[in-house]
């Protein structure tokens, strides 16, 4: 589930990005937990809202109709073009197939809807410290084996680097994708200034080969490789991306 600073991240990206309201926005969160996002959407936006999650039985909200649903074996079920806002928050990390979720949230959205989601960010410092030395992500470590129910990563299964998101977001059809974070790791911050030599090497290093040996970055993605080696990525615990439904 999310914490505050990502919620309030959520909304201030929200905020910022939808820019008129004629009408109530027809707003969508997918994996609602207790229903806090939607209250604190609410706050800011006149929304008709609908929640859907697996555990539904968490959720609080009783004047937002909610539906259970296992993303790793279902569609959303909505029709084609209903919403206006679309959130998902710490999901996609828990999902068998993200791109197939993100594929769903692009269906379900009107054409210049607005998406919004939020998964841990595996590229900051501490994190990249953590699979060098592990070949674990920070907050994704050895997972279960079927009916093993030791959950030491809380459920998370599909570790997500920023590019991964962006592309899938991309391939989607979506336009106009923007990077925000929640807040700044002090141990990924000072990480980033003790290692930056070599972190600063090491991006010369790759920017060469894929570059000038594999030719992997192009006009279309380069935006998105170049965000791993800012400093928001570099620093961040949580990712917020958002687009817009072309």
């Amino acid at each position: 589930m999310s914490t505050q600073k990502i919620y309030k991240a959520v909304v201030r990206v929200a905020k910022r990005r939808i820019l008129t309201v004629d009408n109530k926005v027809c707003y969508l969160d997918i994996g609602a937990g207790r229903g806090e996002l939607i209250n604190l959407i609410g706050s800011i936006l006149p929304i008709h809202a609908q929640a859907c999650d697996y555990h539904t039985e968490r959720f609080e909200n009783q004047q937002v109709p909610i539906d259970k649903i296992d993303l790793n074996q279902q569609p959303l079920p909505y029709h084609d073009e209903y919403f206006d806002l679309v959130t998902c928050s710490e999901v996609v990390e828990h999902l068998e197939n993200f791109r197939a979720t993100i594929k769903e949230i692009y269906r379900v959205l009107k054409p210049g809807g607005i998406a919004i989601l939020t998964t841990p960010n595996v590229l900051n410092v501490k994190s990249r410290i953590r699979y060098f030395t592990s070949g674990f992500y920070n907050l994704f470590g050895p997972l279960p084996v079927k009916n093993d129910k030791l959950y030491s990563t809380d459920g998370h299964i599909t570790p997500i680097p920023y590019f991964y998101l962006a592309h899938a977001l991309v391939n989607a059809n979506f336009q106009n994708i923007e990077l925000d974070i929640d807040k700044r790791q002090w141990s990924s911050t000072c990480g980033t200034i003790v290692f930056s030599p070599f972190l600063a090497l090491g991006r010369l290093f790759f920017s060469r080969s894929e570059n000038l040996k594999f030719k992997t970055i192009t006009d279309l993605n380069r935006e998105h490789v170049e965000k791993h080696f800012t400093w928001n990525i570099l620093t961040a615990r949580t990712v917020i991306v958002s687009a817009i439904k072309a």
